[in-house]
């Protein structure tokens, strides 16, 4: 199937060329008026845009059947069964041609009139598509904008016959177009103080470990550790031994003046990494009492960590009651424990914060890498795509 658009100053005249370059079979998808040219709102012109297509299949003309009498009665000759066949076939492809036609006539008038229907099936391979991103748990407005804009790519580009993995790339710069904006990447040392904040069980500890490893091992910078989470021993502990390992200082803060002393004590080093405590995040005292532990001045960075094992509400949920200090950018964990990745594509895009890192992993200092935009379309495109 061919399809084109045409424009003319009138009806009449756009039929005239349709007849010219398609033929007499093609068939009218939509039409609208369009304004044109002018000068501050003087002088426009209007025009009639056609919507047309033409099937490319060339049409099988009915034989007229050769009868013969045999016998007591008339029988018809193996070639002519071979030619009734045909027909019946030819017949139903034009049938089935005619729907798909009204199918994609009804897609066309959907995106020229910004009405999309979430519960119209799609043609291949945007059902496909749009499975994946329902799959992946992309929100829904985000998928259904998605789709507008794939259809109608599909729709300019003129033809219907466009291959999958071309579609996967229209795809892929779409989303990553979505979220282009907003800065992504982890510690670039411009602040001494990163301050790492999130609920109980999303691995905030190992991934504090994993930042300190990075930054000590790779970047070569001096790091110490600073602790208010003083809830948890087994935090403590675990901090201290990795502290030893890496062969930096580790203190402990009890209050803002505990926190103070240590800042003043760490002031000629590169990188000071805060592990605030994560419990109570529901509770807006907690978040508030790390207001009073923590001097949040223009020397801090502030880092949210969000498991992606939790549910998507969850994960708003955390953000809203954190976002009583500012949050600059997050860092998702867990990615090895699910193979869902939409959550991330939709906070990123809906709360315009970027993803500091993403971790897959226990390994120290491995199974971490800096966020990006390529990185949270890959995770939703790529993984499911090659299943």
């Amino acid at each position: 199937m061919k399809i084109k658009k045409f424009i003319a100053p009138s009806m009449p005249e756009a039929m005239k060329k349709i007849r010219e370059e398609l033929g007499h079979d093609a068939v009218i998808l939509n039409s609208r008026e369009i304004v044109s040219g002018g000068f501050l709102g003087f002088f426009t012109k209007k025009n009639i845009e056609v919507i047309a297509a033409i099937d490319r299949t060339p049409t099988i003309k009915r034989p007229t059947p050769k009868k013969q009498q045999m016998n007591e009665g008339r029988m018809e000759l193996p070639g002519v069964l071979q030619q009734k066949k045909q027909m019946v076939t030819q017949e139903h492809s034009q049938e089935k041609l005619i729907k798909e036609i009204e199918h994609l006539k009804t897609l066309v008038t959907s995106i020229a009139t910004n009405e999309v229907n979430p519960e119209r099936e799609y043609p291949e391979p945007f059902q496909t598509i749009n499975n994946l991103l329902e799959d992946q748990e992309v929100a829904k407005q985000l998928r259904l904008q998605t789709m507008k804009h794939l259809l109608r790519k599909w729709y300019e580009k003129d033809q219907v016959e466009t291959k999958k993995e071309e579609v996967i790339e229209w795809l892929k710069a779409y989303l990553l177009d979505s979220i282009r904006d907003i800065p992504m990447g982890g510690i670039t040392f411009t602040k001494r103080f990163v301050n790492i904040v999130g609920p109980t069980g999303v691995g905030k500890t190992t991934t504090i470990a994993k930042l300190a490893a990075h930054s000590v091992l790779k970047k070569h910078k001096k790091v110490a550790l600073i602790t208010t989470d003083t809830y948890r021993i087994a935090a403590v502990e675990q901090l201290k031994t990795y502290a030893k390992i890496l062969n930096i200082p580790l203190e402990v803060a009890y209050s803002i003046e505990d926190f103070k002393k240590a800042k003043d004590q760490f002031s000629k080093y590169d990188l000071v990494l805060v592990d605030s405590a994560g419990r109570n995040f529901r509770n807006p005292l907690y978040v508030e009492e790390l207001q009073n532990v923590i001097d949040f001045t223009d020397e801090v960075e502030t880092y949210l960590v969000l498991a992606l094992t939790s549910k998507y509400r969850d994960m708003e949920a955390i953000y809203e009651k954190f976002s009583l200090i500012h949050i600059d950018k997050v860092i998702f964990t867990k990615k090895d424990e699910t193979s869902y990745y939409g959550s991330m594509l939709t906070f990123v895009q809906k709360n315009k914060v970027g993803i500091a890192y993403i971790t897959d992993g226990q390994n120290v200092p491995d199974d971490i890498t800096e966020g990006s935009g390529q990185a949270i379309v890959n995770s939703i495109v790529e993984v499911k795509n090659d299943e």
